[in-house]
């Protein structure tokens, strides 16, 4: 137990200092020096909003991978970011808030998904695939709503709604509220960690000791949802973050909801800052879409995680 306790807090520790070095460096790198005005009004708000929406994706794709009690779920597996791109499109050509129609879209994804799949939140280890199913579906539909979106979406206004739904922190802003919305889902999970923790275990167990499956099954669903919208309203479509860094946290032995919702929080905000800075950096002075990077990042760290033995 003292061996266990000492390799988290090496990991917690690690994070941070990474954490803050990867802070440092995207506010001081970068096009204009060290201009004072440039990093307080450009470099500061996007580093906020790449950290809020890392910790976001991350604690998604862990509220995710808890309610499908599967590793590889990330916020798109259940339609929750379709819908919420389509609402923001949708606003976007309606001008309207952003922020509101990627909430409308993914708040209508998991309504959907909750009217399709009612016996999917019961306490039933069946349920999972019922879930991932329903979900895969509506995420094709939403799809299929988001080209239709960009076919008659104005020119001037193409090219731009094409880098946002790949990504993009360019002009990000409302990282305070990201990071607001992460701290407040990490006190909720750690409010419910032992429900949490005896839901993986299995639905009928988590049943058999008294926990209120359903509700909490619902819980997570519209927890992951609300999270999922808000970075997408930030920062697109992003993808690999809530599958990387839950994932990768458990291969390094961390299981338990306590250190998992914040380590998982933390992981998520140094990620897409590390990836948001290489976008900068990579083909300065152009920029690249941080969703792009994200994917070129994760894709091969999460192949060779599930190469590695366990040991």
């Amino acid at each position: 137990m003292e061996a266990d306790a000492t390799r988290l807090r090496l990991i917690a520790l690690v994070l941070a200092v990474a954490s803050m070095g990867l802070v440092a460096l995207a506010l001081l790198l970068g096009a204009g020096g060290l201009d004072a005005e440039l990093i307080v009004v450009l470099r500061a708000p996007r580093v906020a909003a790449a950290a809020g929406v890392g910790a976001l994706l991350a604690l998604a794709g862990l509220a995710m991978q808890v309610l499908l009690r599967n590793p590889l779920a990330d916020p798109y597996v259940l339609g929750t970011s379709g819908g919420a791109a389509m609402g923001a499109l949708l606003a976007l050509s309606l001008g309207l808030s952003l922020a509101f129609g990627a909430a409308l879209g993914a708040l209508l994804a998991a309504g959907a998904l909750l009217l399709i799949a009612r016996r999917a939140l019961a306490a039933s280890d069946d349920a999972s695939a019922r879930l991932i199913l329903s979900g895969a579906m509506l995420a094709a539909l939403f799809g299929a709503a988001v080209s239709l979106l960009l076919t008659i979406t104005p020119d001037q206004r193409l090219r731009g709604a094409i880098f946002w739904l790949v990504g993009d922190l360019s002009g990000a802003s409302g990282g305070v509220w990201c990071l607001l919305g992460a701290a407040l889902l990490v006190l909720a999970l750690l409010a419910r960690q032992r429900s949490v923790d005896r839901l993986l275990i299995g639905s009928e167990a988590a049943a058999l000791l008294g926990e209120p499956v359903r509700r909490l099954r619902l819980e997570l669903l519209v927890a992951a949802a609300l999270a999922t919208a808000l970075a997408v309203a930030t920062a697109g479509a992003v993808g690999f973050v809530g599958l990387v860094v839950p994932q990768t946290l458990r291969l390094l032995g961390v299981q338990r909801t306590r250190w998992l919702a914040p380590l998982s929080a933390l992981g998520g905000a140094a990620l897409l800052i590390g990836a948001d800075l290489l976008a900068r950096l990579v083909a300065a002075p152009m920029e690249l879409p941080v969703g792009a990077v994200m994917a070129l990042i994760g894709a091969p760290v999460f192949i060779v995680l599930l190469a590695r033995p366990r040991s």
